[in-house]
């Protein structure tokens, strides 16, 4: 058995230095989490260092994506520019290192206009798909502007992976403050925020009726579905009122990926089997930010109830949804 993992970050200097270079109205605050210890040291090595602590872990192959907030408060120019080094950039590692390493793209979602073209141009030079968020300023990601992403996405039979962010300022100034400066933006991010946005995202999405128009759509969300998946009861409730032809549930069992970004709790595995199906849930670390060990890694593989199952999760599906049947 093979462990592929495929939300696992990276930066470069360049993207760092542009997004701190802005003014603070526009700065991500969540960009401070790349830099505690040495996590920036670890985001920046796609090289050697990177396949020693996959080596120490286990993991035969990751699957590098840009770590948030990625391009999405740039400029366009800045953005498109940008974007296009940063996959070329993600592109030669993999040349380098062809056994161990793949790459999501990373798209300029500032520049609608832009989005669809990078996005076949850099899976046509090898990757597996892109990394997008669900909002890019005030352009949810479900705009019409982004329909031509989601044809040619649909059209290659390569994913999207929708990545948590930081909710608007107006919402976090709502919701999110009063705290204490480090609590507003732990809850604003990792501790909630940041997985309702994405969860949002992903409704929307679906209540828009992208997946009506795109049947063969797939997205994929980490962290267990970014809650959705435990509230679909409710979600469902969007069908009727938003003439969907399908139900929520049937979109998310039919259009999502769902991968665990570190955590490795077998209550969650339980629940989300209760409402999706194993053929769509594909392991992740979520590296740097989480880190397991490899006793942590197979424990947590040990609640699989079948060597099939156990597989599946682990490269199987992977395999199948980025077309690696011959990588690694």
């Amino acid at each position: 058995m093979g462990l592929i993992a495929i939300e696992e970050h990276w930066t470069a200097p360049e993207l760092t230095a542009a997004l701190n270079a802005l003014p603070s109205a526009e700065r991500d605050d969540s960009l401070a989490f790349n830099e505690l210890g040495d996590k920036l040291a670890r985001l920046q090595d796609i090289g050697d260092g990177r396949i020693a602590v996959m080596d120490s872990q286990g993991i035969d192959l990751s699957v590098l994506s840009l770590a948030p907030p990625a391009t999405g408060p740039l400029r366009p120019t800045d953005a498109v520019a940008l974007c296009r080094d940063l996959n070329d950039r993600a592109l030669a590692a993999v040349e380098r290192h062809p056994t161990r390493l793949r790459a999501l793209a990373t798209l300029p979602m500032a520049e609608p206009r832009a989005v669809a073209a990078e996005f076949e141009r850099a899976t046509g030079l090898g990757a597996l798909g892109a990394m997008v968020y669900g909002r890019t300023g005030d352009t949810p990601l479900d705009d019409p502007r982004y329909d031509d992403l989601f044809a040619v996405a649909a059209a290659s039979g390569l994913p999207i992976f929708i990545h948590p962010q930081i909710p608007p300022a107006a919402v976090r100034s709502a919701s999110y403050s009063g705290l204490g400066a480090m609590t507003d933006l732990a809850l604003a991010t990792f501790a909630w925020g940041w997985h309702l946005e994405a969860g949002l995202a992903a409704l929307r999405l679906i209540a828009r009726g992208t997946f009506d128009r795109h049947p063969d759509l797939q997205i994929i969300l980490g962290h267990w579905g970014e809650l959705l998946l435990f509230w679909l009861d409710r979600a469902n409730s969007l069908t009727r009122i938003g003439g969907l032809s399908r139900s929520v549930s049937e979109y998310v069992r039919s259009n999502f990926f769902v991968t665990a970004s570190g955590m490795l709790n077998p209550a969650l595995l339980r629940h989300v089997l209760e409402v999706t199906t194993i053929d769509r849930l594909i392991f992740s670390t979520d590296y740097p930010f989480q880190q397991p060990t490899p006793t942590e890694l197979q424990a947590f593989l040990s609640e699989f109830r079948s060597d099939e199952a156990r597989t599946a999760f682990s490269e199987g599906n992977a395999r199948r949804l980025f077309r690696l049947e011959h990588a690694g």
